[in-house]
């Protein structure tokens, strides 16, 4: 219909609120909880309390109710949730068989009983007989008496509350709603040597609750919070160039199991909205690059029982950080996605790859897989393989080769069976245990060159 006015004559008799500070806490699996602060005017007995502009997708059971001006004087005896919200259709709908008035866009008026509606027609019963009105073109103005009983605007808890004596009362409200969660994403740029970059870090807040808090106290927890059981956002390119550090808009603090970030300021949250505030700005972050040749990655344990002779695999390009105060660092990362830039020879930023990580402790190390090596190519060889009783060995040459300007160290990291006693017989090259089933071998593979290593393991069950 092109324009429809509902002309609605009402009178509530639930008591009068005035807000007064609300406080949102979101946590990055999908809920948050809200306290919202609230004064009511209370009578001596039982009252009919409305509390309206709740999130829609509000958790009902999880409400917490107190009077912060004088907690033994009210408690709440019922609640219920109504979230039967109000539209054209509901409204014609809870009027079939009740008096109506409808204006044209001709000027005509029909003053009678609603008897059905539907997309193209209304038809009411007048004073001088049926009327069928076409919907939507020719409908200007609908009037109604009332809001139908349990038809409302917003989604609203009302109370009957019972209090012991009269008078303004301040209470606070609290509730877990699902439809608000936030994540991180992180923004990094490496310099021109490798071995330094520029971190900024974004708070991501989406709120599709059903409310909108105004003017928030706004506080995030990292870590994973268990229930019981019954979207990253990039940013522009633009944000990250020449950013000089600024302070944290965020104090951070341990809290319980979990750590607290709480915004130093107020800040509104729209529904349907999403949000995004600076979490750290870090400059000059020492970095490590390393190449990394891992050709069983993935691949079955056993390897004496493979059929596979030769492996090529991608060398793989992590960069290496840890997360302290003296590499400019040092607040507990929460878990997002990481992106990596660096500027060309033209000094224009390009993306050169993304990884995730998880909740990062201070001074704990945080790796990132950024992507393959173009110019390194890697290639192991199963020689020989030989099985005895109760023992077996295997034979590998590894060879990797160098199409860059520049020689290059390669880590070769080799799986071998943690099922079984193994030890290295024979090594071209001497390696690192790094753990009960990973031998490292570091390789310096000249610029336009090759370099082979060959090994010997042997294994004992």
């Amino acid at each position: 219909m092109k324009r429809i006015i509902f002309l609605i004559w009402t009178s509530l008799f639930m008591c009068s609120a005035w807000a007064q500070e609300v406080e949102v806490t979101v946590y990055n699996q999908n809920f948050a909880l809200v306290k919202d602060q609230r004064y009511f005017d209370l009578t001596k007995g039982i009252n009919k309390v409305q509390f309206n502009d709740v999130a829609k997708l509000i958790e009902p059971t999880s409400v917490h109710f107190v009077s912060l001006t004088d907690p033994a004087s009210s408690v709440i005896l019922e609640q219920n949730y109504e979230y039967d919200l109000m539209s054209s259709d509901k409204l014609l709908s809870k009027y079939i068989d009740k008096n109506i008035k409808i204006v044209t866009g001709d000027e005509r008026s029909y003053d009678g009983m609603l008897l059905s509606y539907d997309n193209a027609n209304v038809v009411i019963s007048a004073a001088d007989g049926l009327s069928m009105i076409t919907r939507p073109d020719n409908i200007r103005q609908i009037s109604f008496e009332k809001i139908p009983e349990g038809l409302i605007t917003k989604p609203t808890l009302v109370w009957e509350l019972e209090s012991t004596k009269d008078g303004r009362q301040l209470t606070e409200v609290s509730y877990l709603t699902s439809g608000i969660t936030w994540n991180c994403e992180y923004v990094t740029v490496l310099d021109a040597t490798d071995k330094n970059i520029d971190l900024d870090g974004w708070v991501s807040i989406d709120n599709r609750s059903g409310a909108t808090y105004k003017d928030a106290k706004l506080k995030l927890i990292a870590g994973e919070v268990k229930r019981a059981q019954g979207k990253s956002y990039d940013r522009n390119v633009v944000m990250m160039e020449a950013r000089a550090a600024a302070p944290s808009q965020f104090e951070e603090k341990a809290f319980f199991e979990y750590h607290l970030y709480t915004l130093q300021r107020k800040s509104t949250l729209k529904d349907n909205q999403t949000k995004q505030i600076s979490l750290l700005n870090a400059r000059g972050v020492p970095i490590k690059k390393e190449f990394i040749f891992d050709p069983s990655a993935g691949k079955w344990s056993y390897q004496y029982y493979s059929d596979n002779e030769t492996i090529k695999e991608n060398v793989r390009v992590e960069l290496e950080l840890k997360n302290s105060k003296e590499n400019n660092l040092g607040m507990p990362l929460p878990k997002g996605k990481v992106k990596v830039y660096k500027k060309d020879t033209d000094g224009s930023l390009q993306f050169i790859g993304e990884d995730a990580i998880e909740h990062t402790p201070k001074d704990e190390k945080v790796r990132l897989y950024i992507g393959d090596a173009f110019d390194i190519v890697g290639e192991r060889e199963r020689l020989d393989f030989k099985q005895e009783y109760r023992s077996a060995t295997e034979t590998y040459e590894i060879s990797l080769r160098n199409h860059k300007e520049t020689d290059a160290e390669v880590i070769v990291r080799e799986k071998l069976s943690r099922y079984t006693n193994w030890n290295i017989v024979e090594s071209s090259l001497k390696g690192e245990k790094k753990d009960a089933s990973t031998m490292d071998f570091k390789v310096i593979v000249p610029k336009n060159g090759e370099q082979k290593i060959t090994y010997k393991v042997k294994y004992r069950w």
